[in-house]
Protein backbone atom coordinates (compact mmCIF):
# COMPACT_ATOMS: atom_id res chain seq x y z
CA UNK A 1 0.00 0.00 0.00
CA UNK A 2 1.46 3.35 -1.03
CA UNK A 3 1.77 6.28 1.32
CA UNK A 4 -0.81 8.26 -0.68
CA UNK A 5 -3.43 5.51 -0.39
CA UNK A 6 -2.66 5.11 3.31
CA UNK A 7 -3.10 8.85 3.89
CA UNK A 8 -6.41 8.85 2.03
CA UNK A 9 -7.69 5.94 4.11
CA UNK A 10 -6.54 7.53 7.33
CA UNK A 11 -8.27 10.76 6.30
CA UNK A 12 -11.52 8.92 5.58
CA UNK A 13 -11.35 7.10 8.91
CA UNK A 14 -10.64 10.36 10.76
CA UNK A 15 -13.52 12.08 8.95
CA UNK A 16 -15.85 9.21 9.83
CA UNK A 17 -14.86 9.31 13.48
CA UNK A 18 -15.24 13.09 13.58
CA UNK A 19 -18.68 12.91 11.95
CA UNK A 20 -19.83 10.17 14.34
CA UNK A 21 -18.53 12.09 17.34
CA UNK A 22 -20.24 15.28 16.14
CA UNK A 23 -23.52 13.40 15.64
CA UNK A 24 -23.25 11.91 19.13
CA UNK A 25 -22.55 15.28 20.75
CA UNK A 26 -25.41 16.98 18.90
CA UNK A 27 -27.82 14.18 19.74
CA UNK A 28 -26.77 14.17 23.39
CA UNK A 29 -27.08 17.98 23.59
CA UNK A 30 -30.54 17.99 22.01
CA UNK A 31 -31.78 15.19 24.26
CA UNK A 32 -30.40 16.92 27.33
CA UNK A 33 -32.09 20.22 26.34
CA UNK A 34 -35.35 18.37 25.71
CA UNK A 35 -35.25 16.66 29.12
CA UNK A 36 -34.50 20.01 30.77
CA UNK A 37 -37.47 21.57 28.98
CA UNK A 38 -39.76 18.77 30.16
CA UNK A 39 -38.58 19.23 33.76
CA UNK A 40 -39.09 22.99 33.63
CA UNK A 41 -42.67 22.71 32.38
CA UNK A 42 -43.53 19.54 34.29
CA UNK A 43 -44.60 17.87 31.04
CA UNK A 44 -44.29 14.32 29.80
CA UNK A 45 -44.61 13.08 26.22
CA UNK A 46 -48.12 11.87 25.46
CA UNK A 47 -49.69 13.45 28.56
CA UNK A 48 -52.20 16.29 28.66
CA UNK A 49 -51.72 19.75 30.12
CA UNK A 50 -54.40 22.33 30.83
CA UNK A 51 -54.79 25.61 29.00
CA UNK A 52 -57.19 27.65 31.13
CA UNK A 53 -58.83 30.19 28.85
CA UNK A 54 -60.22 33.47 30.10
CA UNK A 55 -63.28 35.21 28.76
CA UNK A 56 -63.31 38.63 27.13
CA UNK A 57 -63.79 41.29 29.79
CA UNK A 58 -67.11 43.07 29.57
CA UNK A 59 -68.77 40.50 27.32
CA UNK A 60 -72.01 38.83 28.39
CA UNK A 61 -71.35 35.73 26.28
CA UNK A 62 -68.11 33.75 26.52
CA UNK A 63 -65.66 35.00 23.91
CA UNK A 64 -61.87 35.14 23.80
CA UNK A 65 -59.94 38.27 22.86
CA UNK A 66 -57.90 38.07 19.66
CA UNK A 67 -54.56 38.58 21.41
CA UNK A 68 -55.45 35.89 23.95
CA UNK A 69 -56.03 33.50 21.05
CA UNK A 70 -52.49 34.28 19.91
CA UNK A 71 -51.26 33.53 23.45
CA UNK A 72 -53.05 30.18 23.32
CA UNK A 73 -51.41 29.37 19.99
CA UNK A 74 -47.99 30.25 21.39
CA UNK A 75 -48.48 27.99 24.39
CA UNK A 76 -49.95 25.23 22.23
CA UNK A 77 -46.80 25.24 20.10
CA UNK A 78 -44.69 25.08 23.24
CA UNK A 79 -46.66 22.08 24.55
CA UNK A 80 -46.54 20.39 21.14
CA UNK A 81 -42.75 20.78 21.08
CA UNK A 82 -42.68 18.81 24.34
CA UNK A 83 -44.66 16.04 22.59
CA UNK A 84 -47.55 16.64 24.98
CA UNK A 85 -51.20 17.46 24.36
CA UNK A 86 -53.03 20.66 25.26
CA UNK A 87 -56.51 20.47 26.73
CA UNK A 88 -58.32 23.81 26.48
CA UNK A 89 -60.66 24.46 29.42
CA UNK A 90 -62.86 27.53 30.09
CA UNK A 91 -61.87 29.47 33.19
CA UNK A 92 -65.16 28.74 34.95
CA UNK A 93 -65.29 25.01 34.18
CA UNK A 94 -66.14 23.06 37.36
CA UNK A 95 -64.12 20.19 38.73
CA UNK A 96 -60.71 21.11 37.32
CA UNK A 97 -58.09 19.64 39.64
CA UNK A 98 -55.05 21.36 41.03
CA UNK A 99 -51.52 20.06 40.67
CA UNK A 100 -52.24 16.74 38.96
CA UNK A 101 -51.10 17.99 35.55
CA UNK A 102 -49.29 21.08 34.32
CA UNK A 103 -51.52 24.12 33.95
CA UNK A 104 -51.21 27.35 31.96
CA UNK A 105 -53.70 29.98 33.15
CA UNK A 106 -54.20 33.08 31.01
CA UNK A 107 -55.81 36.44 31.76
CA UNK A 108 -56.49 38.77 34.65
CA UNK A 109 -58.85 38.05 37.55
CA UNK A 110 -61.63 40.14 36.05
CA UNK A 111 -61.96 37.80 33.06
CA UNK A 112 -60.63 34.57 34.57
CA UNK A 113 -62.22 33.15 37.71
CA UNK A 114 -59.50 30.54 38.11
CA UNK A 115 -56.80 33.20 37.90
CA UNK A 116 -58.60 35.12 40.65
CA UNK A 117 -58.53 31.99 42.82
CA UNK A 118 -54.83 31.37 42.10
CA UNK A 119 -53.90 34.94 43.00
CA UNK A 120 -55.97 34.80 46.16
CA UNK A 121 -54.59 31.47 47.37
CA UNK A 122 -51.08 31.23 45.91
CA UNK A 123 -49.94 34.86 45.58
CA UNK A 124 -51.38 36.74 48.56
CA UNK A 125 -48.87 39.57 48.19
CA UNK A 126 -50.00 40.47 44.67
CA UNK A 127 -53.20 42.32 43.76
CA UNK A 128 -54.70 43.73 40.59
CA UNK A 129 -57.23 46.55 40.67
CA UNK A 130 -60.46 45.16 39.19
CA UNK A 131 -62.80 47.73 40.71
CA UNK A 132 -61.73 50.91 38.91
CA UNK A 133 -63.34 51.09 35.47
CA UNK A 134 -61.24 53.93 34.05
CA UNK A 135 -58.35 56.21 34.92
CA UNK A 136 -54.72 55.52 35.82
CA UNK A 137 -55.60 53.07 38.61
CA UNK A 138 -57.59 50.78 36.30
CA UNK A 139 -55.91 47.37 36.19
CA UNK A 140 -52.97 48.54 38.31
CA UNK A 141 -50.75 45.91 39.94
CA UNK A 142 -49.68 46.26 43.56
CA UNK A 143 -46.86 44.13 44.93
CA UNK A 144 -44.07 44.74 47.41
CA UNK A 145 -45.43 48.17 48.24
CA UNK A 146 -45.09 49.32 44.61
CA UNK A 147 -47.92 50.17 42.23
CA UNK A 148 -47.53 49.42 38.51
CA UNK A 149 -50.03 51.30 36.36
CA UNK A 150 -50.62 50.84 32.67
CA UNK A 151 -50.65 53.34 29.84
CA UNK A 152 -52.66 51.54 27.14
CA UNK A 153 -50.66 51.28 23.95
CA UNK A 154 -47.47 52.48 25.61
CA UNK A 155 -46.80 50.49 28.79
CA UNK A 156 -48.70 47.36 29.80
CA UNK A 157 -47.52 45.07 32.59
CA UNK A 158 -47.94 41.33 32.94
CA UNK A 159 -47.16 38.90 35.73
CA UNK A 160 -45.46 35.69 34.60
CA UNK A 161 -45.27 33.09 37.36
CA UNK A 162 -44.51 29.41 37.87
CA UNK A 163 -45.93 28.02 41.10
CA UNK A 164 -46.81 24.72 42.74
CA UNK A 165 -49.92 24.15 44.83
CA UNK A 166 -47.98 21.80 47.12
CA UNK A 167 -44.75 19.82 47.17
CA UNK A 168 -44.66 17.27 44.38
CA UNK A 169 -47.44 18.96 42.41
CA UNK A 170 -47.10 19.79 38.73
CA UNK A 171 -46.34 23.45 38.01
CA UNK A 172 -48.97 26.12 37.45
CA UNK A 173 -47.97 28.87 35.02
CA UNK A 174 -49.80 32.17 35.43
CA UNK A 175 -49.93 34.82 32.73
CA UNK A 176 -51.84 37.75 34.21
CA UNK A 177 -51.70 40.84 32.01
CA UNK A 178 -53.21 44.27 32.26
CA UNK A 179 -54.37 43.84 28.65
CA UNK A 180 -54.64 40.90 26.25
CA UNK A 181 -51.60 42.11 24.27
CA UNK A 182 -49.55 41.67 27.45
CA UNK A 183 -50.78 38.08 27.82
CA UNK A 184 -49.62 37.31 24.29
CA UNK A 185 -46.26 38.97 24.93
CA UNK A 186 -45.70 36.96 28.12
CA UNK A 187 -46.61 33.67 26.42
CA UNK A 188 -44.09 34.43 23.69
CA UNK A 189 -41.49 35.44 26.29
CA UNK A 190 -41.99 32.13 28.13
CA UNK A 191 -41.63 30.16 24.90
CA UNK A 192 -38.47 31.97 23.86
CA UNK A 193 -36.71 32.25 27.24
CA UNK A 194 -37.67 29.07 29.11
CA UNK A 195 -34.08 27.77 28.97
CA UNK A 196 -32.76 30.95 30.61
CA UNK A 197 -35.53 30.86 33.20
CA UNK A 198 -34.73 27.23 34.00
CA UNK A 199 -31.05 28.08 34.45
CA UNK A 200 -31.82 30.96 36.80
CA UNK A 201 -34.68 29.51 38.85
CA UNK A 202 -34.25 25.74 38.56
CA UNK A 203 -37.15 23.97 40.28
CA UNK A 204 -38.01 26.97 42.48
CA UNK A 205 -41.15 29.10 42.03
CA UNK A 206 -40.80 32.48 40.40
CA UNK A 207 -42.94 35.55 39.80
CA UNK A 208 -41.63 38.01 37.23
CA UNK A 209 -43.05 41.37 36.34
CA UNK A 210 -42.69 42.15 32.64
CA UNK A 211 -43.76 45.15 30.62
CA UNK A 212 -44.72 45.52 26.99
CA UNK A 213 -43.30 48.69 25.45
CA UNK A 214 -45.21 50.73 22.84
CA UNK A 215 -47.55 47.96 21.77
CA UNK A 216 -49.33 50.37 19.41
CA UNK A 217 -46.16 50.50 17.34
CA UNK A 218 -44.47 47.16 18.03
CA UNK A 219 -47.29 44.83 19.06
CA UNK A 220 -46.09 42.10 21.43
CA UNK A 221 -42.47 42.15 20.23
CA UNK A 222 -40.78 44.45 22.75
CA UNK A 223 -40.95 42.90 26.23
CA UNK A 224 -38.74 43.92 29.15
CA UNK A 225 -38.18 42.35 32.53
CA UNK A 226 -39.08 44.94 35.17
CA UNK A 227 -38.25 43.01 38.33
CA UNK A 228 -38.46 39.70 40.15
CA UNK A 229 -41.32 39.97 42.67
CA UNK A 230 -41.29 36.36 43.87
CA UNK A 231 -40.67 37.00 47.54
CA UNK A 232 -43.14 39.89 47.77
CA UNK A 233 -45.88 38.10 45.82
CA UNK A 234 -45.62 34.90 47.86
CA UNK A 235 -45.63 36.74 51.19
CA UNK A 236 -48.94 37.61 52.86
CA UNK A 237 -49.78 41.28 52.79
CA UNK A 238 -49.45 43.06 56.12
CA UNK A 239 -52.81 43.76 57.81
CA UNK A 240 -54.30 47.14 57.09
CA UNK A 241 -54.47 49.49 60.07
CA UNK A 242 -57.95 49.86 61.55
CA UNK A 243 -59.76 53.11 60.83
CA UNK A 244 -60.00 55.40 63.79
CA UNK A 245 -63.42 56.78 64.59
Amino acid sequence: MSDDVRNVLLGLVASGISAALGWFVRTYTLKRAFRSKLRFFGLRPGEESLLIVNGKAGQASWTVARQDVFALLELSMLIKACRSEAKIVPHDAPGTGLGQITEFCIGGPISNDRMAAHLRNLLPGFTMDVETESGPQCGAFTVGGEVYRMEPGHVEHVLLARLRAHEGARPIFLICGQRAIANFAAARYLNRHHADLAQVHGEQPFCLLLKVVDSEAYGAEVVQLVTDVTQAALSPRPPQPALQE
